[in-house]
């Protein structure tokens, strides 16, 4: 009996089809594949053209077999796993992570090491080769994390200033000192006299150098009274808000360091009586998803999230490559909605 011809396989494209497509040798394929060296450049256009036009598909597990390497990235977030989908900068990296490695055909791990057991566990995992590098979101200053990734020699690059290791890891970094400088001259431009802050936890680079920013634009008008520290959360806006009201009554603008931070610090200050901006202005830090959509509508130092991620891939890759870590920082940029 004839078998029907719409059930039957396809036969999937192998090295020896892609030589023969592309006038070369096999060995010339698999030199391409597992990097182009040694290749011309002839040869390497002919190659990159036959996997094309055959619709070949590298084995990941054998390629690993033959480089010693996983051919994945852990996205390895240091922060408690709550954080992970309360803060929506978190998603935005990991999605524009995960989208620049599909170019490449590189999964992406998500790993959360936010107690000391995850660390541990973590830590184990990553030494053990599992991938071949670790893209590091929101490390605190003194986190053992970075001195065991750094000690198993395992590649990493961290999203903003690693405090502590500037010299030894590669990053990316909004330019947190600047953009804070932006937001808070921004308030002054608006005629307010007494801008208040609630800075991130001033472990991070992000609550360091966004503090910096906002005492060099107020200059001799800095106030330690009006400064209250935050740590990134909702809630933690919300309290510092209404602990700012009852040290100053009469503050009229207030920087905080996070959009998360600023709906919290929008909440106490209508809990209080006070209007935005009519009575007190509002200006936050990254422009995720909740600034738009707050009420009123937040005024905001945009990060450029997307750009960070495909960075830290570029970056990552190249140190796997046995490249020098390095380090980019990028502009942020002004916002501006209804609450200043």
């Amino acid at each position: 009996m004839e078998e029907n011809s719409g059930s039957v396989r396809r036969r999937r494209p192998t090295i020896r089809d892609v030589a023969a497509a592309a006038g070369v040798s096999r060995g010339t394929v698999s030199r391409v594949i597992n990097g182009g060296h040694w290749v011309s450049p002839d040869a390497l256009a002919a190659v990159e053209e036959a996997i094309r036009t055959t619709g070949y598909v590298a084995n990941q597990h054998a390629r690993s077999l033959v480089t010693s390497r996983s051919n994945s990235v852990a996205f390895l977030l240091t922060e408690p796993q709550h954080l992970l989908f309360e803060d929506p900068n978190f998603s935005v990296l990991l999605r524009g992570a995960a989208e620049a490695l599909a170019k490449r055909e590189m999964p992406l791990l998500l790993m959360v090491a936010g107690t000391p057991e995850e660390r541990r566990r973590i830590s184990r995992y990553v030494a053990a080769g599992h991938v071949d590098g670790v893209l590091l979101i929101s490390s605190h200053r003194g986190n053992p994390m970075v001195a065991e990734l750094l000690e198993h020699r395992v590649p990493v690059v961290s999203c903003g200033v690693p405090l502590g290791y500037e010299g030894r890891v590669g990053y990316v970094a909004a330019d947190d000192r600047a953009g804070a400088r932006t937001m808070t001259s921004h308030l002054l431009s608006r005629g307010r006299s007494r801008v208040a802050m609630i800075t991130g936890p001033l472990d991070t680079p992000g609550g360091t150098l966004r503090l910096e920013g906002y005492r060099e634009a107020l200059g001799d008008q800095y106030d330690p009274e009006l400064v209250i520290h935050g740590d990134y959360s909702r809630e933690s806006g919300r309290l510092g808000m209404a602990e700012l009201l009852d040290r100053r009554p009469d503050l009229d603008a207030v920087f905080v360091a996070s959009d998360l931070m600023a709906a919290g610090a929008l909440v106490a200050l209508q809990s209080a009586g006070r209007r935005v901006p009519d009575d007190v202005a509002v200006g936050g830090f990254d422009d995720s998803g909740v600034a738009a959509a707050l009420h009123p509508a937040l005024t905001t130092m945009r990060q450029p999230f997307e750009r960070i991620s495909a960075e830290m891939v570029r970056l990552l890759l190249e140190v796997v490559e046995g490249q020098e870590p390095a380090a980019i920082t990028l502009p942020t940029s002004l916002v501006e909605r209804a609450s200043t």
